[in-house]
């Protein structure tokens, strides 16, 4: 029996003391801190913060590595360093280079997705494809010359792969006729992003089958009071929607209003670039030439072009700088995230019978332990 004592449960709806966590390659079940049998192997969380393990929905690269490297050794170091933030699940991201680049891309996570069940990584529950079928006004870093039309056929090559697809719904025919394909024959999550579309066009693209926003307020056209845009469409519908939450991309004074409009459609992410978990200096992403300072990364001509958020200190952003219930931000890390690509059966909190992917935090929420699936994968 292995059980972790001396820690403070993160459920979906509470947090529990003075329990321990009973788990093998699953979460067999709570049990008070006095019933802990003396024969367990027991690892003590030291007062901190016993968290299910985060799911990252959107990760460009990290540690000098990109997803559209298109090398196994690229997303084994990602996977590997990311672990260290806590992050036991996460969809490697694609974005809007040569199609060849991003096919190659997505045949190696194809090729590594069952071996990452088990290996000393994150695991790759998919792909996340940021483009090519996006607004060139909406590019943010993005390189125009690779832009195309949405085209069904190829997420249905893919879809075995892709769990969501980010696109402009402008792009597409009037009457959304790729959007409607890839709703009607994928299970691929259809995302609006990198768009111009207005508020109408982006409420008709929910209608069709859009189901997600990628990067809330970023890249998409924004909230006003007579032209209420992609934000509008995504704040009053059920669409999920991303947060980047390094205080940067999006300010903390709207944390509170956005939890309270979206809920558990909430998901935070990191949008991070290979830089991530390096030092301030010069980078590449997509080939481009991308200068990391502060807490943002940008292109030579000042364009924003992601973050170096680790997600662990994602959830104590929005924790600090919010009155949302720390229950509730790590949910927006974890169970909705889960619950946008269809594994929350299995992933996304602390529920008997799902994988024991969990996190060992101090009060600060720096990650002690990271265990995948029963097994210590990181070790502070």
């Amino acid at each position: 029996m292995k059980v972790i004592t001396n820690g403070k449960i993160i459920l979906k709806d509470k947090i529990l003391e003075n329990s321990a966590l009973v788990y093998s390659d699953v979460i067999e079940g709570i049990i008070s801190a006095e019933s802990v049998p003396s024969d367990a192997e027991i690892i003590d969380a030291r007062g901190g913060f016993i968290s299910p393990g985060f799911i990252d929905l959107h990760i460009h690269g990290y540690l000098g590595k990109d997803v559209c490297d298109g090398e196994e050794e690229s997303i084994r170091t990602i996977s590997k360093g990311i672990i260290a933030n806590g992050v036991t699940g996460y969809l490697p991201t694609t974005m809007t280079v040569d199609m060849k680049v991003i096919k190659k891309s997505l045949e190696v996570l194809r090729a590594l997705k069952k071996e990452s069940e088990s290996w000393e990584g994150s695991e790759i529950l998919g792909c996340h494809a940021e483009g090519p079928f996006i607004s060139e006004s909406k590019k943010g870093a993005q390189d125009p010359k690779y832009i195309l039309s949405p085209d069904a056929e190829f997420v249905k090559e893919y879809s075995d792969i892709i769990k969501i697809i980010s696109l402009a719904p402008e792009e597409d025919t009037a009457d959304f006729s790729a959007i409607r394909e890839i709703n009607k024959e994928t299970d691929v999550v259809i995302s609006m992003g990198h768009t111009s579309a207005d508020y109408d066009t982006a409420m008709a693209s929910i209608s069709n089958g859009v189901k997600h926003a990628t990067h809330l307020f970023n890249a998409m056209t924004p909230l006003a009071h007579r032209a209420p845009g992609v934000v509008g469409a995504a704040l009053t519908s059920d669409v999920s929607c991303e947060l980047i939450v390094d205080t940067f991309h999006v300010s903390p004074a709207l944390y509170d209003m956005l939890y309270k409009l979206k809920g558990r459609k909430l998901c935070f992410i990191t949008d991070c670039l290979p830089a991530g978990g390096l030092p301030y200096g010069e980078y590449t992403l997509g080939g481009n030439k991308i200068v990391y300072r502060d807490i943002v990364c940008r292109l030579e001509d000042g364009t924003v072009a992601g973050s170096v958020l680790q997600l662990n200190k994602g959830v104590w952003n929005v924790y600090k700088n919010s009155t949302i219930p720390l229950c509730e931000c790590v949910n927006c890390a974890s169970l909705n995230p889960a619950q946008t690509i269809g594994v929350a059966d299995r992933k996304g909190s602390i529920e008997i019978g799902k994988d024991a992917d969990i996190v060992i935090l101090d009060n600060e929420f720096n990650v002690l332990k990271t265990i995948k699936k029963g097994e210590i994968k990181y070790e502070a």
